[in-house]
């Protein structure tokens, strides 16, 4: 399907545009044919998933390709636990689409509302220290080069350049499959309890070392860390769920609805953020469970917020977290959203943050209606002082005169942008500045 025009926002409300033409294919030759016609009418080109980054990488200024309906199982091996999905398939329909299989996804990030192709081009990662980004989980793509044609990348066709269309930022073609190595079906244990902030740092890295998930979240204006705790089980083990009636007042009365409130008001007076904080983590926060994996590792966010994250590494977490919460006191700050701190493995994809190094995610949020300007530029300096580097789908000011220094397989990267887009028919703004132009 195609129509003229329309305007188009992510759900942050931090990007927006009014493309030349929108398009909405159905098929992997439908995407191919939006490429050869872009091209032919001089037209950029870019795919849009779920509009989930906070940063303008999915702007599409010329044609937007809606992936909404590209979606669902190509093909599965049991045998070798792989699953190709078309690249639109949101990650909260693929549990479903594996669960006739077996199968599960090895890990998550705590949102699942995202296309699968813009989770693993963005960085989209959990946490736990053995395992990393959904990228990691790529062992195949098949993408629609700028030149109109089918390009396979797996273990058996040029997979020395997996590395770079798992995670391409949507700069070397359009991903239109996706070839996930999955891991048999799992339940997960999750202990949820708020904990003295000084004493979960002066422990952090025991507790990511000894746990297959760990995270926490401090809300400033307090000295509480609600600390998560996930420990792996197989797909046998007995489930306690949270009960429908209690999982609904935590999550949809109190985590979403009354929270939303209390940002709303926050943002006309302030002096109520830091006492509504601490109340938030005496109420919440404090729960145990036992349920099938993607129940456990998502959460249901309907609050909208803008976000930052830097990765830094994992031995600098509790430095820059102190930092973190020492800056927030000095410039009397009222900040109603939570500080979260996540932790991920190293691993090969060429522009990950976690590229050769064991992570350590620090993400910080505000409230959509408050400008996030003056706190995300003094955060981001404190992660840059770290060797920190953004979250390409999450708000930030670097550009690739200072990225390059960050990924060392960058400049491969550019070279292979060149070779496959030397007229940038998948350029925007955005990638412009993060990749040069």
């Amino acid at each position: 399907m195609t129509r003229l025009g329309g305007s188009w926002q992510n759900w942050g409300r931090s990007a927006s545009i009014t493309p030349q033409r929108v398009e909405r294919p159905r098929t992997p030759e439908a995407v191919q044919r939006a490429v050869i016609a872009a091209a032919q009418r001089g037209l950029e080109i870019k795919a849009v998933g779920a509009g989930h980054s906070f940063t303008g990488i999915a702007v599409a200024p010329g044609v937007l390709l809606d992936m909404s309906d590209l979606t669902g199982v190509v093909s599965a091996d049991s045998a070798r636990a792989r699953v190709t999905l078309l690249a639109g398939t949101r990650l909260h329909q693929i549990p479903r689409l594996l669960a006739r299989y077996g199968l599960a996804m090895e890990n998550l990030g705590d949102i699942d509302r995202q296309s699968i192709s813009g989770a693993i081009s963005t960085g989209t990662h959990g946490t736990g220290a053995g395992f990393g980004g959904l990228a990691t989980q790529v062992v195949g793509v098949t993408v629609i080069t700028a030149a109109g044609e089918f390009l396979r990348i797996d273990e058996d066709h040029q997979p020395e350049l997996l590395g770079a269309f798992a995670l391409g930022l949507g700069a070397l073609g359009i991903l239109v499959e996706v070839t996930l190595q999955c891991v048999p079906a799992f339940v997960l244990h999750a202990v949820e309890r708020p904990e003295p902030l000084q004493e979960v740092l002066d422990t952090l890295h025991e507790r990511v070392e000894e746990a297959d998930h760990f995270e926490f979240y401090w809300f400033p204006h307090t000295d509480t860390a609600l600390t998560k705790t996930d420990t792996r089980l197989p797909e046998s083990a007995v489930r306690h769920p949270l009960p429908p009636v209690g999982k609904w007042l935590d999550e949809s009365v109190l985590s979403n609805g009354v929270y939303r409130v209390a940002c709303a008001a926050g943002t006309v007076i302030p002096a109520i953020t830091p006492p509504f904080s601490r109340l938030a983590t005496r109420l919440t926060g404090n729960r145990e469970y036992t349920d099938l994996s993607h129940r456990v590792l998502t959460q249901r966010r309907t609050v909208r917020f803008r976000e930052m994250e830097y990765a830094i590494p994992a031995d600098d977490v509790v430095p820059a977290f102190r930092e973190l919460t020492e800056l927030i006191e000095r410039r009397g700050w009222r900040i109603s959203f939570p500080v979260e701190v996540r932790f991920a493995a190293a691993d090969d994809r060429w522009l990950s943050t976690a590229h050769d190094q064991a992570t350590a995610y620090i993400a910080v949020h505000r409230y959509w209606r408050e400008d996030p300007s003056a706190y995300f530029t003094a955060v981001e300096e404190i992660m840059r002082a770290h060797g920190g580097r953004p979250h390409w789908g999450k708000m930030h000011t670097r550009t690739a005169e200072d990225l390059r220094d960050a990924y060392p397989r960058f400049d491969d990267f550019v070279a292979l942008r060149d070779r496959l887009d030397p007229d940038r028919l998948f350029r925007n703004r955005y990638l412009d500045r993060v990749l040069g132009v």
